[in-house]
């Protein structure tokens, strides 16, 4: 095996004349691709990246409308249980006002019905007492037992006409 310097040289020569064609045309345009490859991968991890961050954003502000409608929902419940209740409330005491006023006016209407009676009892009486009176001076009865037999008389005639 043989060593030359001139080899060597002209070896060393080709090398960097190669090296410098491979730099000027092939390295250049070859390390720009692999560049704009890299800026392309980083740009689309920042995206993912971005698009999940969104994701999750939006995943978090839909459980909150979805807190916000089920508690609007409860609150709209609430609130409804709550005027049913008053309602309820109200037509209870409707009801009572109402059957208080009814007794009150059955209780005038009977008191009225019986002052009615009182006093056609106490005319009937009245003109009950006048006729015995009146049958007691025509007979002009001398003895009590006389008097109290015709009473109880006219008391049968009249209980029986009843």
């Amino acid at each position: 095996m043989h060593f030359s310097f001139t080899s060597l040289v002209l070896a060393l020569i080709a090398f960097l004349i190669l090296y410098f064609l491979l730099n000027k045309y092939a390295f250049g345009p070859l390390f720009s691709v692999m560049e704009k490859r890299r800026e392309l991968v980083l740009q689309q991890i920042n995206e993912a990246s971005q698009t999940r961050e969104q994701a999750v954003a939006y995943v978090e502000e839909q459980k909150q409308a979805l807190q916000d409608a089920r508690k609007e929902a409860y609150d709209i419940i609430e609130q409804s249980r709550q005027t049913s209740t008053k309602q309820t409330e109200q037509l209870l005491e409707q009801a009572k006002s109402e059957a208080a006023r009814i007794k009150e006016e059955a209780v005038r209407d009977i008191q009225n019905e019986k002052n009615k009676a009182v006093e056609a009892l106490r005319s009937e009486l009245g003109s009950a007492s006048v006729k015995i009176a009146s049958k007691l001076l025509e007979k002009e009865v001398s003895s009590d037992a006389a008097q109290e037999e015709l009473v109880d008389q006219y008391l049968k005639e009249v209980g029986g006409r009843s």
